[in-house]
């Protein structure tokens, strides 16, 4: 799933296959996937329910994000790929959007953030929004309190910056460059 999320949000924009049963163009066609993995996880009882409830709010935050800050501000590709599986007794869900990024879209209201490891540490650690003067931002905190918490593993990339999210949090810079964003979380 991790594969298959990064060459889509890597491909050349003419190539991204937007007929992917991944693809999520709109927020309806996200909400509706979501439903069918809260539906699909709930009926097959490999995770207990009170995990299944957190990791559906997860993939909302992270989705909707991608949504929220990219409206009418999408470089290339709208909409986002969203995809989970359960192979082996490992459950993996990815969602990738190829959209800003997190450094631009916090730049709006920390003009002073210089790259994209800072970036990732204020949206998963202070209580901001690129989307200011709205009251919001606590998304990604709750992201991270609950992969700590549920003890799941969190993979978030943007630009050169990758945050891992276990028990802890470490930000490192790496040597790709995503354009917006790829999530990949594990159980």
């Amino acid at each position: 799933m991790e594969k298959l999320a990064f060459e889509w949000i890597m491909e050349k924009p003419e190539r991204v296959d937007i007929k992917n049963a991944y693809y999520c163009e709109t927020r309806d066609a996200f909400s509706t996937r979501l439903d069918k993995m809260l539906n699909d996880l709930l009926k097959n009882k490999k995770i207990e329910e009170e995990k299944v409830y957190i990791i559906s709010a997860i993939a909302g935050e992270i989705g909707n994000n991608s949504f929220d800050h990219n409206l009418g501000n999408w470089p290339d590709v709208m909409g986002i790929f969203f995809g989970y599986n359960f192979i082996d007794g490992k459950f993996t869900m990815a969602l990738a959007d190829r959209g800003q990024g997190v450094l631009k879209t916090l730049k709006r209201v920390k003009p002073e953030l210089q790259n994209d490891a800072d970036a990732l540490k204020i949206a998963f650690n202070q209580r901001i929004s690129g989307r200011a003067p709205e009251k919001r931002g606590n998304g990604l905190k709750f992201v991270k309190e609950n992969i700590e918490d549920k003890k799941m593993h969190l993979v978030f990339i943007s630009g050169n910056a990758q945050a891992d999210l276990n028990q802890e949090m470490k930000i490192k810079e790496i040597d790709k460059n995503i354009k917006g964003c790829l999530a990949v979380l594990t159980l």
